[in-house]
């Protein structure tokens, strides 16, 4: 059979799936270091603006001057190496990623990275970054078991949300054979475009966020509220634009964003911020602390002391928003509510979802400690109207924001594919 003379070509060679995006390749010593040049150049050729940076240790197995042909753009190595401007080469790197794909990650810098250790350029960029990360780890198979490299690795996948992109089986470079192969190249690339293009996961998506607590006046000094900082709704509004959504956040804090914010005060201006909105959102996340009582009476002045001990203040319900707007919700409509449990989380939380016609809630035990109200962190049970489950250990809430728009996007995918 005459073999086609037509050249072989990839799946990225077609389309530049990653074009206006830009990709820190950094390399670490190991001997899979070879492959970054692959690498580099499949990035390279699917549209991305590729900088590699490697470590000591890389240059040990790979030369500069092979990635800066590749890329064709300066490879970084120096800690202290000269930047293109004033600012320094790693604050420079750090702003300019959409990305920040590290592979191989051997376990010393695995280590690295979970303890926060920046001693060369590689980790001193990661550290200053806001872009997501993902790393390829590449080890002898024993390393790659042992209770240390996998507790690493448990703290960057759960509590910095880093991708990790699992080794592959084979003979190592040592000749011993089990897990510890970097991944096939493509498999690395196929994984840096989904997580590039889940970012346009939401576009065309109108979401309410609402966030904090409500503040219930008693007279012009005083009022009834609750711990709710704010952190958890702004991160979700945060996330959602970041991924496309057009975002409105209505919040009882207030915030500079890209995006418009409803500052409110209290349940009342809270439910008709949220209503005038909802006819035309395609899904609501309601984290806010909605006070569950106010004052029947609101005095005009300051309450003095009276030679009396006792001050009796009469309280009335407030509006409950995410029920009343559960029962009028569109099919095409997505509602995730919040539960701050202090007792009995899960059977709590199940009630709230079904007798509030919600098709999420996000429980947290508001009982332990250094997590959930005013704290950057939280752990939380997703549960769905479909009766699934899942459970996320303490990690950043910027981080569960991420993975509630990734619950987003499924349901989105799961209406566009349900009957009329």
């Amino acid at each position: 059979m005459k073999k086609s003379s037509k050249k072989r070509e990839s799946s990225f060679d077609s389309f530049n799936p990653l074009e206006n995006k830009t990709v820190i390749l950094g390399v670490s010593g190991g001997i899979a270091a070879y492959k970054a040049c692959d690498i580099a150049s499949l990035l390279r050729r699917s549209g991305a603006n590729v900088h590699a940076v490697l470590t000591p240790n890389a240059r040990e197995f790979i030369t500069p001057l092979s990635l800066t042909t590749i890329t064709r753009n300066p490879a970084h190595c120096e800690q202290y190496g000269q930047s293109s401007n004033w600012r320094p080469e790693h604050i420079e790197l750090a702003k300019s990623a959409d990305l920040i794909l590290i592979a191989p990650a051997t376990a010393d810098l695995i280590a690295k990275l979970a303890t926060g250790i920046c001693d060369d350029l590689l980790t001193t960029m990661v550290l200053a970054s806001q872009a997501k990360v993902m790393i390829a780890p590449a080890m002898n198979p024993v390393m790659l078991q042992h209770p240390a490299t996998q507790y690493n690795l448990s703290v960057l996948e759960n509590r910095y949300r880093y991708d990790i992109i699992p080794s592959e089986y084979g003979e190592v470079a040592c000749g011993d054979w089990g897990s510890g192969k970097m991944a096939a190249v493509e498999t690395i690339i196929t994984a840096v475009a989904a997580r590039l293009l889940a970012h346009k996961t939401l576009a065309t998506k109108r979401l309410i966020v609402t966030a904090g607590g409500t503040r219930e006046p008693i007279d012009p000094v005083r009022f009834i509220g609750n711990r709710s900082s704010g952190k958890m709704g702004i991160a979700m509004a945060d996330a959602a634009f970041a991924r496309g959504a057009e975002v409105t956040l209505v919040s009882t804090v207030e915030v500079e964003r890209a995006y418009p914010v409803v500052v409110v005060e209290t349940a009342q201006e809270m439910q008709e911020a949220v209503e005038s909105e909802f006819d035309l959102c395609d899904a609501l996340v309601m984290t806010a602390a909605v006070a569950d009582f106010r004052p029947m009476a609101v005095a005009n002045h300051k309450i003095k002391k009276t030679d009396s001990d006792d001050l009796v203040l009469e309280l009335t319900k407030n509006p409950d928003i995410i029920d009343l707007l559960g029962r009028v919700k569109r099919k095409d409509q997505v509602i995730i509510g919040f539960a701050a449990e202090s007792e009995a989380l899960l059977s709590n939380a199940t009630q709230k979802l079904k007798r509030k016609n919600l098709d999420v809630i996000v429980g947290n035990d508001i009982s332990v400690p250094e997590i959930g109200f005013g704290s950057d962190d939280n752990a939380v049970v997703i549960l769905s109207a479909e009766g699934t489950r899942e459970n996320l250990p303490r990690m950043p809430k910027r981080a569960i924001a991420e993975h509630l728009c990734d619950v987003l996007s499924e349901r989105f995918q799961m209406l566009e594919k349900a009957p009329v």
